[in-house]
């Protein structure tokens, strides 16, 4: 027994000893992983890995970053582990859709916590706008077309965009998607785009549509974007309506509201819950620092991604503002994207 209670209470000293450190301290000399909740080569990854380059030099102590990917469940996955797994100590963060942290809110499978208040948000590398398209072959060239045909797209998680605007769209507003579930992530449907498996795509950030392939696509009438799916058009594509502006009634507005929210957010990055303060601090004023670093910045612009960063701060308010909505509207929205 005496044995146990000296090993007890050398572990009580050795916490004690680490949360006595400055940040400075902590990370110096260790390893910052940044995981990303989804398969190599989307955006979500193509951000966490420019991050990753440059926001060692801004954390205090300098630590090494290394980004991994854990892909499962459109990131669910991911945020599962954040909470139940990962070392709470400030050495683990990374990036998952944005829409998962309110997936609890809508009763949506998967999250196995309890709201998204608790996880670590750290900040956003940009707000989006998320945009639907479609290939010729859909003849699909307005909004309205999807009130009489049908279009097929491609999904990759019950939280992520690329189902719940889609399902939300038919529910409240009567558009007929067609939706094919499984896919990995992002890049796995554009890449079923163009074996012919579906006919476009929803939830797709207009981000990632500029700074890739599909820009050139959307430019010669292979991709038409028919819908923005946010609270506010980007200003590249201003004659492309706003699915705001589709709503007939009060309560439509407030519930695609409610959904649209996270747009705000758009490559947010967040940590596991429990991260000390002063860490957590710390990472929060590290990713901001990032987002005005020349260096960082100039290889951005070399890779056409936008930079318009929310700090975590904002992404935290963002999260609690959505679990304070009225439970009615709630109910019916979650039933909508079910």
């Amino acid at each position: 027994m005496r044995k146990l209670a000296a090993l007890v209470a050398g572990a009580v000293l050795l916490s004690q000893a680490a949360q006595a450190q400055t940040p400075e301290q902590f990370y110096a000399g260790k390893t910052v992983d940044i995981y990303v909740g989804f398969s190599v080569g989307g955006y979500y990854d193509v951000y966490a890995r420019l991050v990753g380059r440059h926001i060692g030099r801004h954390i205090p102590g300098k630590p090494n970053v290394t980004v991994k990917n854990m892909e499962g469940a459109g990131s669910v996955r991911l945020a599962n582990w954040f909470y139940a797994v990962a070392p709470k100590d400030g050495t683990v963060f990374g990036t998952i859709a944005r829409g998962v942290p309110l997936d609890p809110l809508f009763g949506n499978p998967g999250p196995q916590f309890k709201d998204g208040n608790g996880l670590s948000y750290i900040g956003s590398a940009n707000s989006e706008v998320s945009v639907c398209g479609a290939t010729p072959r859909a003849g699909i060239k307005t909004f309205e077309d999807l009130l009489t045909k049908e279009l097929v797209v491609g999904g990759f998680g019950t939280g992520t965009e690329s189902e719940q605007h889609v399902k939300l769209s038919n529910a409240v507003l009567g558009t007929k998607f067609k939706l094919v579930r499984g896919y990995p992530g992002g890049n796995d449907v554009n890449l079923a785009m163009e074996r012919g498996e579906v006919q476009g795509r929803c939830g797709w950030s207009w981000t990632g549509i500029r700074a890739s392939e599909y820009m050139n696509q959307v430019r010669n009438g292979q991709l038409t974007v028919f819908i923005q799916n946010s609270m506010e058009k980007h200003p590249d594509i201003p004659n492309v309506p706003l699915i705001m502006d589709k709503a007939t009634t009060p309560e439509q507005k407030q519930m695609l509201q409610l959904v649209l929210a996270p747009q705000k957010m758009g490559r947010p990055f967040m940590g596991p819950p429990g991260i000390p303060a002063d860490r957590l601090a710390a990472l929060r004023k590290a990713f901001a620092d990032t987002m005005k670093d020349p260096l960082f910045l100039e290889e951005a612009e070399k890779a056409g991604l936008e930079i318009s960063p929310i700090t975590g701060e904002e992404m935290q308010a963002l999260i609690e503002d959505a679990y304070k909505v009225a439970p009615a509207l709630v109910q019916k929205t979650a039933e909508a994207i079910k």
